[in-house]
């Protein structure tokens, strides 16, 4: 057996030193691990409680409506475009007409329309990367963090009860 064995008196002993010396560390340095794991539980508490008021929105027919005209804008300026071309074909002094006349609008209406749709598909786009589905860390999805376990919580839950 050890010193350290024989100044203690046992394995067991040794074991439990240990474990108060890294108890006292924790208390001047925290957790890493700990904390990233109770930021999470947070994160995905938060996330849990933003879904559940939106689990069981009422949808009528006017969202029905607002939802479609949202969908407009792209397939519009995508067919819209394709027909300028087949305008161009069909008609070209006309479409040449409407091209000078386009070349009469102002720049800063150009870079204002430029603008609006900048920010309607930044929008968008922006929507659908913060409405993405969380993937959950399988290591947590196994064993997720309680708050029982943290015992600074324990301690302040239990003197908060007898004061």
């Amino acid at each position: 057996m050890g010193l350290i064995g024989n100044l203690t008196g046992a394995p067991a002993a040794v074991t439990a030193l240990g474990d108060a010396a890294r108890g006292v560390a924790e208390v001047f340095v925290p957790s890493a691990t700990k904390r990233m794991e109770l930021s999470a539980e947070a994160q995905m508490a938060a996330l849990r409680q933003l879904g559940a008021e939106y689990d069981n929105a009422p949808t009528g027919w006017f969202d029905s409506l607002v939802n479609g005209l949202n969908r407009l804008p792209r397939p519009l300026l995508a067919f819209g475009t394709i027909g300028l071309f087949v305008y161009a074909m069909a008609d070209p002094q006309a479409f040449a007409l409407r091209m000078v006349g386009l070349n009469a609008v102002p720049e800063p209406l150009w870079w204002l329309l430029g603008a609006v749709v900048a920010f309607y598909f930044g929008a968008r786009e922006t929507y659908y990367f913060r409405n993405r589905p969380v993937q959950i860390p399988p290591a947590l999805a196994e064993n997720p963090v309680k708050a029982e376990e943290n015992p600074a919580l324990a301690d302040w839950r239990a003197g908060q009860g007898a004061g």
